[in-house]
């Protein structure tokens, strides 16, 4: 049977898809674009050297990059003289409440930040569905992607119970939490110190892991420990990473107590030793030697046992105060300061004048002497006026500097949405990337601009699966910083707190400008970010 007849051959196929493809590129190329940023130096998010170049923008996507000379677009920003990079990623964030009352993001934005991760250390929303239909509802500055956190899924089945799971309450855990994936959570989140995921045996993260990791997530840990028991606690992490087959992330990582500052050497060389034998372990650090977490940790986990009307019980009980207080110098004595002149209160219900100040200068205040006992009592006295949230200065710069040069640390806030100028929270809510690029890049020397950047971007993107983020090239989100190299710095300090960081001119989300000349817009382009 004779065939068909061919309407094509091989050469004219070929000079077809040639000139259509020429078609199509010309029609592009004739589109006008929405916005072109011209003439900066463009650090691409992957690490690569920068390069001139302009960026073109259209329907909030990078469309083109190059020498754009002959495109026209509605709006043009003039970079020459400045770098274009793209928006920073944070990825350890906690903004599930705060997002709602400053929705405009100002602390972060004005810090070159357009998405973040939320739901950090064991605490999140259950109804991942229903925060991002609220944030669609009430429109929101940033892009937010959120993890399920261990420590909200455990209170919603067991409360604040001291005690390891039944089969069937697990059941309802890893209900709670393959819920949370198939809504788009981006994986699991532990805060193993704090109650009541402290309580939970390693078991119990493993197999909630590992329902994470069959949706597609990973593991983010603030582990157990960071002081003199860290490499317990990392070896805990891998065991959970290992087990449920999942990439492992360290959240905030660094070393807290003057007793063992420089163990950061070896904590690298530990994650290092694991990576080399197939275990996928990243960390992530905010630039500074101060944590902020709140006052209940420095009093044993288990007094919380139960919730904070067991909690006053215990303290009200004599024989149990007293073993408090023992366990409580312990601490102490292992972290190697004299008294709890390192604990900074950052806000107090019912105690706005405390903010800023040490626990020792609180028990002056209170009419007590600031010897050790009057500083535990202080202590005692605060806790159950609610969460009381602390600056703590525990860390050492070399050790901070030494974590950053590493080539498998992110950058990460740890931050929240504060109120400008109430209380004293940490500067890390208002510089952390500006604090990067001016002190340690510029100042300091300690990464390369472009190195930093991909510690900002690219890397972040990837490894939270947020896969159109974190680079600037054609077909990526238009999510995009612009800002003076040599301007950049962080202001925000521990004794001022509240204030912007300087030399970032534009910032666009999803190719609309939020930050421009400096100033926020009152644009709320950004979207919940599911995993994919």
């Amino acid at each position: 049977m004779p065939s068909a007849p061919r309407l094509f051959n091989h050469g004219h196929m070929k000079r077809y898809l040639s000139l259509l493809m020429l078609c199509l590129a010309t029609g592009a190329s004739a589109q006008k674009l929405d916005y072109l940023i011209r003439g900066g130096k463009v650090v691409d998010g992957t690490g690569n050297p920068w390069c001139y170049a302009d960026v073109g923008i259209r329907k909030g996507r990078i469309v083109a990059v190059g020498d754009l000379k002959g495109r026209k677009a509605r709006h043009v920003i003039d970079a020459r003289g400045l770098v274009v990079a793209p928006g920073f990623i944070d990825v350890h964030t906690h903004i599930e409440g705060g997002i709602f009352r400053h929705p405009d993001a100002h602390n972060y934005v004005h810090d070159g930040v357009t998405t973040v991760v939320t739901g950090n250390c064991g605490g999140s929303v259950t109804d991942v569905a229903g925060f991002f239909k609220k944030l669609k509802q009430t429109g929101v500055a940033i892009n937010v992607a959120t993890l399920i956190g261990h420590n909200s899924v455990r209170r919603a089945v067991m409360g604040d119970a001291n005690r390891e799971a039944t089969p069937s309450e697990l059941a309802r855990m890893q209900a709670l939490v393959a819920r949370a994936m198939d809504q788009g959570a981006v994986g699991l989140s532990t805060g193993l110190i704090y109650v009541p995921g402290t309580y939970a045996p390693t078991d119990e993260v493993v197999a909630l892991a590992r329902t994470a990791r069959a949706h597609g997530g990973i593991y983010a840990s603030h582990i157990r420990h960071e002081d003199w028991r860290v490499f317990d606690a990392i070896a805990e992490a891998v065991h959970i990473g290992q087990e449920a087959q999942t990439p492992v992330q360290i959240s905030h990582f660094k070393i807290s107590g003057k007793a063992d500052w420089g163990a950061s050497a070896r904590m690298i060389d530990t994650i290092e030793a694991w990576r080399r034998r197939g275990v996928d372990v990243t960390v992530d650090q905010y630039p500074y030697t101060a944590s902020s977490t709140s006052l209940d940790v420095l009093l044993p986990s288990w007094v919380f046992s139960g919730g904070r009307d067991s909690m006053r019980l215990r303290l009200a009980e004599p024989e149990t105060r007293a073993a408090i207080e023992r366990e409580m110098e312990e601490m102490l004595a292992r972290t190697g300061f004299a008294d709890y002149g390192y604990a900074v209160i950052a806000r107090c219900p019912n105690h706005p004048e405390y903010a800023g100040k040490s626990i020792p200068e609180v028990a002056r205040l209170r009419g007590y002497p600031d010897d050790l006992p009057h500083q535990r009592q202080t202590i005692f006295e605060l806790v159950p006026l609610g969460r009381v949230q602390m600056v703590y200065h525990k860390m050492s710069e070399e050790d901070v500097q030494r974590i950053m040069a590493w080539p498998l640390s992110m950058v990460a806030s740890d931050a929240g949405l504060p109120t400008f100028g109430e209380g004293a929270p940490h500067p890390r809510n208002y510089g952390t990337n500006a604090r990067v690029l001016g002190r340690y890049v510029r100042e300091l020397g300690i990464l390369r601009l472009e190195e930093a950047i991909r510690k900002m971007t690219s890397m972040p993107a990837k490894r939270f699966g947020l896969t159109d983020r974190g680079r600037i090239a054609a077909g990526m989100a238009a999510d995009l910083v612009v800002f003076s190299e040599r301007e950049i710095i962080d202001r925000a300090t521990f004794e001022q707190p509240h204030a912007w960081p300087e030399g970032i001119r534009y910032v666009l989300v999803n190719g609309v400008p939020v930050i421009a000349d400096g100033q926020h817009t009152g644009a709320r382009p950004g979207q919940p970010l599911r995993r994919r």
